[in-house]
């Protein structure tokens, strides 16, 4: 392997050698965030969230956290890019500097099998490509229908605050020191665990044990409610629990009385998702976020019990075409996203050479 690239100067940033044998063709990192990177061919990691990613044109850096690699002799760009992201990056036990990446090793196998592997690797990504963009077309037009059908509803309906449609409860996280309180007893749900699209959840990653559970019977939700995250990026996710739960201070949790049907009010907040945003941002924090007061605040439309079931009707089949990851088009793409995943690690599992 060659050894650490020299430094090179862009500019108003610099990049700086990783200087250790494991990754020494890599060349480093800025923290300027208005260093400009040149068209060329780069891989670009993030600190915190651990994401990689290929870029092959000119970018400015936005924030620090962000590593700028390329490859040198030997190694090809885009191999990299396969390398690092068929890793599983640790996100603990490291600073947010570049000493998360220093530990790492990748195969490096001759060039002509790194070409091999990046054609390989690149059909799959097209053609993931592809999918994905038929997939944004179709969640588009759903969300065009999602709003017409509800602004035709919203003409008959009565404007509720959210206090009065059902009983609000603010989630809370015990310690992270008492380990009594983990467990498999009772679901925990946070942020992270609601992903975009989804409807219904039913297995967060954590769980309380029965110890833990019963320090939380004020702030139990039942199955059947309504969870709506409202704090950081992702404000204004809602889902549905499928099992009685607990959710952490993030999460707001509604609990619908008669006359609501919760499919519906799914709907509606799910709609009103950048309203809901808009509102958090308003309380002039860094970091946009509705408390339990704000969001009992809110007004919905909730027109007559039988219009609500109408409008669950019409729209539960286009919610499945657009995110149901067990049928159709978001079906097809998980599972090619699988088959991506299971054949990129045989591809890059190979013999280290003896010394």
């Amino acid at each position: 392997m060659p050894g650490a690239v020299k430094r090179e100067e862009f500019g108003l940033g610099s990049r700086f050698p990783i200087v250790d044998q494991s990754l020494s063709y890599l060349a480093g990192y800025t923290d300027d965030p208005r260093f400009v990177v040149d068209a060329g061919e780069y891989v670009v990691f993030g600190d915190h969230t651990r994401a990689v990613k290929w870029v092959d044109f000119p970018f400015a850096q936005g924030a620090d956290g962000i590593k700028v690699l390329t490859a040198s002799e030997g190694l090809i760009s885009k191999y990299l890019y396969y390398a690092i992201d068929n890793l599983e990056v640790p996100s603990r036990g490291y600073n947010r500097h570049w000493t998360i990446l220093r530990d790492l090793r990748i195969p490096v196998p001759p060039l002509a099998v790194q070409h091999e592997i990046v054609g390989i690797l690149d059909q799959f990504t097209e053609l993931n490509g592809e999918l994905e963009a038929e997939l944004d077309a179709r969640q588009r037009q759903y969300a065009h229908y999602r709003t017409q059908l509800l602004d035709g509803a919203s003409h008959e309906a009565n404007f509720i605050e959210l206090g009065a449609v059902g009983r609000i409860i603010t989630g809370r996280t015990p310690k992270a020191s008492d380990n009594a309180a983990w467990g498999s007893a009772l679901a925990f749900v946070t942020p992270s665990d609601i992903k975009n699209g989804m409807r219904r959840i039913s297995k967060p990653a954590r769980s309380l044990s029965q110890a833990g559970a019963a320090t939380m019977t004020k702030i139990l939700v039942p199955a059947g409610s309504l969870l709506v995250t409202c704090i950081g990026a992702d404000m204004g996710k809602t889902v549905m629990n499928v099992s009685e739960c607990v959710t952490n201070q993030q999460i707001n949790a509604i609990i619908p009385a008669g006359g609501v049907d919760v499919d519906y009010l799914f709907f509606v907040l799910t709609s009103m998702r950048r309203q809901i945003r808009s509102q958090g941002e308003r309380a002039g924090g860094t970091m946009p976020i509705l408390n339990k007061s704000d969001f009992s605040r809110i007004r919905v439309p909730v027109p007559a019990l039988e219009v609500q079931k109408l409008v669950v009707a019409r729209l539960d089949h286009f919610d499945a075409l657009a995110n149901d990851l067990s049928v159709g088009l978001p079906a097809e793409l998980a599972a090619r996203r699988k088959q991506y995943e299971y054949y990129r690690g045989k591809l890059l599992t190979l013999k280290e050479a003896e010394a």
